[in-house]
């Protein structure tokens, strides 16, 4: 695995439009590329860029005073976290989420998965997405498809989607659905430490599965457990859109909950 994602971290040499050329380096999204190339706010190898020109190696793109690099190419990876791998980035930890994934570029996880919990895990370089994704205040949607020890009731529903009374608050109202008997869909606009499980166990439940399948714009689909992907550029620019407003917050001041 780890040649294959070595090949595909090769820079590129063929040409590349400039405003996927600013995407992938992490400075915003390929719209608002567009709309700073447009305002003269961008230039290449000291001359304002013109809309759809290309960038080939070796050229200097400044976006302002600052020079943008794809040494800097930005990196954000879909993962499908099996059951057992940890989400945390002590080396000594041998079932870790970095050693596990093996990729040659420093990336860390927007949201941890616990250990017993699996599914849809973002890795990226890009502290920024982090700050804004993970920031409770920006309700950012999440979504897990969860399987209890007991069969689903429409009291238990309505109770897990008004709100339930854990870690000495009172969970967000969230969407419920039973999918099934023992089954059932919730998507989450906050992180607490194990919240669905403690959710679950205040009304009498226990999970026995729990995987999360969507992260907003961002779906698990048919990636199989144990793998990864890049995100497409259609993926990267609707995340953008979602996260350009959010405000952001040294890495400090994060809830690193995750809700499962």
């Amino acid at each position: 695995m780890s040649n294959r994602i070595r090949d595909e971290f090769i820079q590129k040499k063929e040409p590349v439009r400039l405003n996927k050329y600013l995407s992938e380096a992490g400075v915003c999204s390929r719209r608002e590329a567009d709309r700073l190339i447009e305002d003269g706010k961008v230039t290449v190898d000291g001359r304002i860029a013109q809309t759809g020109m290309r960038i080939i190696p070796g050229q200097v793109v400044k976006v302002g005073a600052k020079v943008v690099s794809r040494q800097d190419e930005m990196i954000v990876l879909a993962v499908n976290k099996p059951r057992g791998i940890v989400c945390t980035e002590e080396k000594r930890e041998r079932n870790s989420i970095v050693r596990f994934l093996d990729y040659p570029v420093r990336v860390t996880y927007a949201g941890r998965l616990d250990k017993d919990s699996r599914g849809l895990l973002l890795m990226t370089n890009n502290g920024d997405i982090i700050n804004r994704m993970m920031r409770a205040a920006n309700r950012h949607e999440k979504e897990y498809k969860v399987t209890v020890d007991r069969e689903i009731t429409g009291e238990f529903v309505k109770q897990m989607s008004e709100g339930v009374p854990i870690l000495d608050t009172v969970t967000r109202p969230c969407k419920v659905e039973k999918i099934g008997k023992y089954t059932f869909s919730i998507i989450l606009t906050q992180g607490l430490n194990r919240q669905i499980r403690r959710m679950c166990e205040a009304l009498g439940y226990q999970v026995r599965d729990l995987v999360r399948v969507r992260i907003m714009n961002i779906r698990l689909g048919s990636l199989k457990e144990g793998q990864y992907r890049k995100l497409t550029d259609a993926e990267l620019d609707e995340l953008y859109e979602e996260i350009k407003d959010s405000p952001a917050e040294p890495r400090h001041g994060i809830s690193r909950g995750n809700g499962s």
